[in-house]
């Protein structure tokens, strides 16, 4: 395989994670941004710990879709986040009426 026959195969895949993205937005409640990784999520607790003197985030996610190109199952019941960084919780805006 040639180096542009897998720069083509990685932006193919970048763009169907994409447009999956595009597709089921609409079905959760939050996007969660953190160092590593995309969610969307409908259940979020984020809970902030000390120890040792270092300040960190353990964030639950329940019914959540992650965005990475390489995973095979973006679908997940649980997720366990826990990290040093910032994390940012959006909750997404829901039009009162769809047409």
């Amino acid at each position: 395989m040639s180096a542009e026959d897998l720069e083509n195969y990685e932006t193919d895949m970048e763009l169907a994670l994409y447009r999956e993205y595009r597709d089921v937005v609409s079905l959760f409640s939050y996007v969660v941004e953190t160092e590593r990784r995309f969610y969307l999520a409908n259940q979020v607790d984020l809970q902030v710990r000390s120890a040792a003197g270092e300040v960190y985030f353990e964030l639950t996610l329940a019914d959540a879709w992650v965005w990475d190109v390489y995973r095979t199952a973006r679908f997940v019941k649980s997720v366990r986040v826990v990290t040093f960084k910032d994390v940012n919780v959006e909750e997404l805006a829901r039009p009162e009426l769809s047409i």
